[in-house]
């Protein structure tokens, strides 16, 4: 179901930065895998298909940078 680009999306309301691969369905599996971010899991491949950073505003205000628990490989959408 994922293809490969990244959408991020702001909720001013609940403070959570949205980082979808595909759009949230609800047969993925949630997980919080540290830090108060929470991966939704393809149920058959269990591969992260999006993140909800929790309090994203207040990290960001916190300090400089914002590392997430997480591998990722960059590359051209093609």
């Amino acid at each position: 179901m994922a293809n490969g680009k990244l959408t991020f999306r702001y909720d001013r309301v609940g403070d959570i930065l949205y980082i979808d691969q595909c759009a949230p369905y609800a047969e993925q599996e949630s997980e919080e895998i540290g830090d108060d971010v929470i991966a939704r899991l393809n149920p058959e491949s269990g591969a992260i298909e999006n993140l909800e950073v929790l309090f994203f505003s207040k990290r960001v205000m916190e300090s400089e940078t914002l590392e997430l628990p997480i591998d990722g490989e960059l590359q051209l959408a093609g």
